[in-house]
């Protein structure tokens, strides 16, 4: 079963105090949806472990923006610190992204991307695209979707052509300035 996820996180009890904004954007180097969530107060800090690597991505004052590109099969979440700077950006690989009560959403094809600003690439959760598969919670295409989209962006970031990541301080600018 495909979940779907929406912009504002406005379900995630662990944020206390928090500011949100959205915009559409309609540019050549990017079309679609980008939100900015502001976590003023978290009741706690959430690390994350990548083999043998800690990582702090939710703390007070840490900001996510996320890029929602009309007509793609992903998006980029890019999480900043308290301070500004990129902590990582996570791509999640969808199905489909659409808007919902002036929301924007997306269903998560469970294969992940994660680009840190060191340029080190980890693709994740393939077991449970696999587990979706055989327990029919996506068909054959699906699958298929998810390793083609996930194939093709991992290689175009590797080739340092995946131009979405550049835009990033910019358009956390340009959402800040709405908060």
């Amino acid at each position: 079963m495909l979940k779907r996820r929406y912009g504002d996180r406005s379900d995630w009890q662990r944020i206390k105090k928090r500011e949100y904004a959205q915009s559409y954007v309609d540019k050549e180097e990017f079309t679609g949806y980008i939100t900015l969530l502001n976590m003023v107060l978290v009741a706690e800090p959430l690390w994350v472990k990548y083999d043998e690597k800690s990582v702090c991505i939710v703390d007070d004052g840490f900001m996510w923006l996320q890029h929602f590109p009309k007509g793609k099969h992903y998006s980029v979440t890019t999480m900043f610190d308290a301070n500004g700077k990129v902590i990582q950006w996570y791509i999640d690989i969808c199905n489909e992204i659409g808007i919902e009560h002036n929301i924007p959403w997306w269903d998560d094809l469970f294969l992940d991307i994660i680009v840190f600003p060191t340029g080190e690439i980890i693709q994740q959760d393939a077991d449970e695209l696999e587990e979706a598969l055989i327990n029919g919670w996506v068909d054959q295409s699906m699958y298929n979707l998810a390793w083609h989209q996930a194939n093709e962006i991992t290689t175009s970031v590797v080739r340092n052509n995946f131009g979405l990541l550049n835009y990033s301080s910019v358009h956390k600018e340009l959402l800040t300035k709405l908060l």
